[in-house]
């Protein structure tokens, strides 16, 4: 993503305000909209191969078999992996809370 040249902070708060933003909506159906209206299809493109990717490599399913399945660059899986790895965790409480709605 190409950033433009300003001050952290002000990234940072516009970071969090995207994040309130996002915990202000109420269904799934709200969170596609907002996501419809705030991304590209392509950039909703390359979140949702993203995320397609997340549980498999959970499961430990070997990259190239993770492309055969998803036709998602193996370069996309790398970088997924790496911020399951070394991120800042959002993804496995996204996760997790996914499977505790599957259960109920």
């Amino acid at each position: 993503m190409k950033r433009r040249p300003n001050d952290a902070d002000e990234t940072e708060d516009a970071i969090s305000a995207l994040a309130e933003a996002f915990l202000g909506l109420r269904s799934s159906a709200q969170v596609r909209a907002f996501l419809e209206d705030l991304c590209t299809p392509a950039e909703l493109e390359a979140l949702s191969d993203r995320w397609r990717v997340v549980p498999l490599l959970v499961e430990a399913v070997p990259y190239r078999e993770i492309h055969d399945r998803t036709q998602v660059s193996v370069t996309t899986i790398g970088r997924v992996a790496r911020s399951l790895e070394r991120g800042a965790g959002g993804y496995a409480v996204a996760l997790q809370r996914r499977s505790l709605r599957n259960r109920q």
